[in-house]
């Protein structure tokens, strides 16, 4: 049974019906995948067919922090328009979603009081997209990546990631987002043309911010990804060797005194947090501090787990050998 949102959900979520007979479920959608032209270091990513297909991917894959959207309203559901200044989501990515798939979000029940819950996204088969945690804060309770990084187990003999010391920053450097803001190579598409498309649309990420407190639009929590990672520089991959394609493996985007606005200017820097590795990747853990100009506080953080795939690299084997001797 769909039941009608709650007035909050309406007001902000007007076209998003929740089904709350066991816990929260928002609809089926099928997101768009707006990357296919994506490109760094000079080659296509994930995102491309041809590339995708030629590390045994169906093809281009949608990008994970897309799914978000659908988990918005559902938090705003159980906690109420404060979320949208306080909120918190952290996923493990299970499994790719193609152009054209529909998927759908869930949240375990909330209890009166409760301060966070059990998220997953689903596909039509059943099979699962991603699973982590939905928290409010500001005092957000321990998060689905909070104890995913403090039980991963260090690579062993990384090669790709040779040399990257834990600790290692990048200066500060200025990010904002317009509406008609082109956020470059890595994300070849605007804030405009991603509302068109968006799962999840809501008055408050419009110009007119219809409704909104803040009588200014919102970065969609999504979006929020976007104008973190669009502004990687030369020099800024934090390792030597490539050219290389990754994915987005675990990814948690937490707003401490948010939300963060359209055509604000803030202030961001990054810290390699941890390295770890799997039997096809090898996995560089990067948090994101966000902060108003000159401030000191963080307002918003990212973590993100960037797992570079190895048969992308096509010196792997022999660079091993050089340096373990196997």
């Amino acid at each position: 049974m769909t039941t009608a949102p709650s007035a909050a959900v309406s007001a902000i979520f007007p076209e998003t019906a929740i089904d709350d007979q066991n816990g929260l479920v928002g609809p089926w959608r099928a997101p768009r995948q707006m990357l296919a032209d994506q490109s760094y270091d000079d080659h296509t990513s994930i995102h491309d067919d041809a590339t995708a297909q030629k590390l045994g991917f169906k093809g281009g894959t949608i990008e994970g922090p897309t799914h978000f959207s659908q988990f918005v309203p559902l938090a705003v559901a159980a906690w109420g328009p404060r979320w949208l200044e306080t909120g918190c989501i952290s996923a493990h990515y299970r499994a790719p979603v193609y152009e054209g798939e529909e998927v759908r979000a869930h949240m375990a029940h909330v209890a009166p009081g409760q301060a966070i819950a059990e998220i997953w996204m689903e596909k039509a088969d059943g099979t699962e997209v991603l699973r982590g945690t939905c928290s409010i804060g500001p005092d957000h309770p321990e998060s689905a990546l909070d104890k995913r990084l403090a039980s991963l187990v260090p690579i062993d003999q990384p090669v790709i990631l040779e040399g990257v010391e834990i600790g290692t920053m990048t200066p500060r450097r200025t990010v904002s987002m317009g509406f008609d803001q082109h956020m470059g190579h890595l994300y070849p598409f605007t804030l405009r043309q991603k509302l068109d498309v968006i799962t999840e649309s809501s008055p408050r990420y419009t110009e007119t911010a219809a409704g909104s407190p803040h009588g200014r639009a919102i970065i969609p929590f999504e979006m929020i990804s976007v104008l973190l990672n669009h502004a990687w520089r030369e020099g800024e991959s934090f390792y030597r060797r490539g050219p290389v394609v990754g994915l987005f493996a675990d990814q948690e985007i937490r707003l401490h005194d948010g939300p963060l606005f359209v055509g604000e200017m803030y202030e961001i820097d990054r810290e390699v947090v941890a390295i770890s590795g799997s039997r096809r990747t090898e996995s560089l853990w990067i948090r994101t501090r966000v902060f108003h100009p000159k401030g000191d506080r963080p307002i918003a953080t990212m973590l993100l787990n960037q797992a570079i795939m190895k048969d992308s690299y096509h010196a792997y084997a022999s660079e091993r050998a050089q340096l373990y001797g196997d």
